[in-house]
């Protein structure tokens, strides 16, 4: 075991070799060390704004659904550890990646059958559309290959996801001209509990009807669009994408990546609507915020269409594909959320983050208070302040990234309510500050 590096010489490290996401080489801003987590506190190396322990408002990402180092986890991961970490999915299968499909399957809405296990939330979205493009090859119909979307949207950072995230002020306007050239509907009106927009209805049901012929796939983001402005829309416009898509011929994609597993007050915000996808992508919280694991999950209809075609297989086999070790948190972490009542767990957030972010509509330069489960959003008129926001929040020892003109949160379900309000005061100090 190497000697451990003070943290002076690990952040020396870091800012001379390590590229951290969505940042410059080398980075503009000292990162803090993280030196161990528990529960829903990040413990610091070194201390910021005088706190050498922060609450995670983030849930890493929205994933850390169950917090840290939790012990069900723990021994789901070393039970597993001591049988094998990984062996190759090709020719080969094990019961953790048999487990955690069904349970999937279980979970899910009932249409959904098939799972294929990715190792990241952008590549099972990457798959979502191979899957959708291979179908309508497969039966006959070759020329369907686009796909459309809805403005405002975020589906990761690899290919076909960049091409149908917003392709206006979003993170990947730099590739305009490079990406597929989709379809892109109006952002759908705000509002979760507003209802739903005839006119806006129509306008989804005329795009897709008048691009049928070369439509692969309408892809959106249900209830909530996350990265792409964490804004929430009426659950009606996913039975207008369902309807309009089986009027004309349409696979539905539901990313579910940011939604699922509870984060809306839903196990997964398909439910809102009462409907089902012909496709859908499920991530982040999959493994409790423990390892990097992904699934897309199809109807039968849309594994068989493939099945039947020229080329009957689905040609994507990622190296670490049903990671045991994976596989095996993941089937714990999604039968500890089942065990325990959740719902009940969300909705104790959701009140406690609208009593908490309630001041910050008083404050200038807040165009928005939003809350839906367990995200509460506070949303500026102009672009944050990053340093600032971020070290107010750390003043009150809460971690919270804000970006855009948006300061956010996603707890881990196991905060307490001091902790939530204790996060709503960090939100609204960096909201005044930024």
């Amino acid at each position: 075991m190497p000697e451990p590096l003070a943290p002076r010489d690990l952040l020396a490290l870091d800012r001379q070799h390590v590229w951290h996401p969505y940042g410059p080489m080398p980075g503009a801003a000292t990162p803090l060390l993280v030196e161990s987590a528990s529960g829903v506190r990040l413990r610091l190396a070194e201390p910021a704004e005088g706190q050498d322990e922060l609450v995670d408002g983030m849930s890493s990402w929205w994933s850390a659904v169950h917090g840290y180092n939790h012990p069900v986890l723990n021994d789901a991961a070393r039970g597993q550890l001591e049988r094998m970490s990984h062996v190759m999915f090709g020719g080969l299968t094990h019961e953790p990646g048999v487990r955690l499909a069904k349970q999937l399957v279980d979970i899910t809405p009932e249409p959904l059958q098939h799972v294929f296990l990715a190792d990241s939330g952008s590549v099972s979205v990457e798959v979502a559309v191979k899957m959708c493009l291979q179908y309508w090859r497969s039966v006959g119909k070759p020329a369907k290959q686009r796909l459309l979307t809805w403005r405002g949207g975020y589906h990761g950072d690899t290919w076909q996801p960049m091409s149908v995230c917003d392709p206006e002020g979003g993170m990947h306007e730099l590739w305009q001209g490079v990406l597929p050239r989709q379809i892109f509907a109006d952002t759908p009106p705000a509002g979760f509990d507003a209802p739903p927009d005839e006119a806006y209805a129509a306008h989804l049901r005329e795009l897709i009807g008048r691009h049928a012929d070369e439509l692969a796939a309408v892809i959106v983001e249900p209830v909530v669009q996350g990265a792409g402005g964490m804004s929430f829309h009426s659950p009606g416009y996913l039975r207008v994408l369902r309807e309009a898509c089986d009027a004309h011929g349409v696979l539905l994609v539901l990313d579910e990546i940011a939604t699922g597993f509870g984060r809306t007050g839903a196990l997964f915000a398909a439910e809102h609507a009462g409907i089902a996808p012909d496709v859908m992508c499920v991530g982040k919280a999959l493994t409790g915020g423990y390892l990097t694991l992904a699934a897309t999950l199809c109807t039968t209809a849309v594994a068989e269409g493939i099945s039947r075609g020229e080329l009957p297989v689905l040609a994507h086999g990622p190296t670490f594909m049903g990671n045991p070790l994976a596989a095996a948190v993941a089937d714990a972490s999604i039968g500890l959320l089942l065990s325990q009542d959740w719902a009940r767990e969300v909705r104790r957030i959701e009140s406690g983050l609208t009593e908490a972010l309630a001041p910050a509509g008083q404050l200038p330069g807040v165009r928005d208070v939003r809350v839906l489960g367990a995200i509460g959003v506070v949303q500026l008129d102009h672009p944050v302040d990053l340093a600032a926001a971020t070290r107010a929040a750390l003043r009150e020892g809460v971690w919270l990234r804000p970006f855009r003109d948006l300061i956010y949160t996603m707890p881990p379900y196991i905060t307490g309510d001091d902790d939530v309000a204790r996060i709503g005061a960090a939100v609204c100090a960096a909201a005044r500050e930024g």
